[in-house]
């Protein structure tokens, strides 16, 4: 299944991803696709929102993993931007994470597709500041049939 979303504000951009948080299913994986600034952690901000969690949430740069438990379903929120090989997940316990009865919700994910099953849903945001500033298109990919 493909799909493509224009956003044409941050709220948007958060409000999507709250929409998928609300539908988010225990074990499932979200690996997020961007450069810097396309709105991944707006749109995990937004996730978390639709999984019930109200706490703030930030990009776990330098702690790798941050887990939201407040919400209808655990949220193993990954950033693994600094991880320079996959293994290094592997080293810090992440499969664990990856296939736990949460749901993972990945920033960076290139960085770590070797380990992503193939049910991973597949997000990719990017900007066209031709299209304003503001402006974001996310690529959902997943091997889903829902």
């Amino acid at each position: 299944m493909e799909k493509t979303f224009e956003l044409f504000s941050p709220e948007e951009t958060f409000s999507l991803g709250e929409e998928m948080g609300r539908a988010a299913e225990p074990g499932q994986i979200y690996a997020l696709y961007g450069d810097l600034g396309a709105g991944k952690t707006l749109f995990a901000q937004g996730f978390a929102r639709g999984l019930g969690i109200t706490e703030a949430v930030a990009s776990p740069t330098f702690t790798i993993l941050q887990v939201y438990e407040e919400g209808r379903l655990p949220l193993y929120h990954m950033d693994v931007y600094r991880l320079g090989d996959p293994e290094e997940l592997v080293d810090i316990g992440g499969e664990e994470y990856l296939f736990g009865q949460g749901v993972c919700l990945i920033e960076w994910a290139d960085k770590i597709e070797e380990l992503l099953p193939p049910e991973t849903i597949r997000l990719t945001l990017t900007n066209d500041p031709a299209k304003g500033w503001t402006y974001r298109k996310l690529w959902m990919k997943s091997a889903s049939t829902k």
